[in-house]
């Protein structure tokens, strides 16, 4: 296994739209998966898509920490991986959450977020996975299928007064 580089905003990988995994099975895809979680776990982040490591691949890894869980329709998962998602609204009910992102390291910003979202696509062994997630789940599935499709989380935000510096927002609070 290997730390991969993670790409920081500015790099054209996190603006394309990402292409399908077409063998989940490969030595390849494996040892990405692989590399990506020792990245992920070396970061200390909750999610980590296949482009923030220069591989332009609809692939991306998410975890409910336990601190994040928000309870029984949210529970804390260990690292999951999905390939070839897809993510659609389950309802219409959005809620401003403050995010962040490996690609955009110190920075931190309230972005409306869909509370619950349905879900399709592989795991790590090629078997479809399909479900409802809903709370910080949804929240960090949404940013991830994001990276996928080439968006960061500051081009959702609806107020750009809402991003900030993580060290000012420890010292002055959230709000603006």
């Amino acid at each position: 296994m290997a730390l991969l580089k993670i790409a920081r905003m500015g790099h054209p990988v996190l603006l394309k739209r990402a292409q399908e995994v077409p063998d989940i099975l490969s030595e390849d895809t494996q040892r990405l998966i692989e590399d990506m979680k020792e990245t992920l776990a070396d970061a200390g982040g909750v999610g980590l898509a296949a482009p923030q490591v220069h591989v332009s691949k609809r692939l991306f890894l998410y975890s409910v920490p336990q601190a994040r869980s928000e309870g029984e329709d949210d529970p804390a998962l260990g690292v999951q991986v999905l390939i070839n998602p897809e993510l659609e609204p389950e309802g219409a009910e959005i809620i401003q959450r403050i995010e962040g992102c490996l690609s955009i390291p110190g920075l931190r910003g309230e972005v409306p977020r869909y509370k619950r979202v349905r879900y399709a696509g592989c795991d790590h062994t090629g078997q479809r996975v399909e479900g409802v997630a809903s709370g910080f789940r949804a929240h960090v599935m949404q940013h991830e299928m994001d990276h996928l499709d080439g968006i960061l989380y500051p081009m959702r935000m609806t107020d750009l007064a809402r991003l900030k510096f993580e060290a000012e927002m420890l010292k002055y609070g959230v709000q603006a």
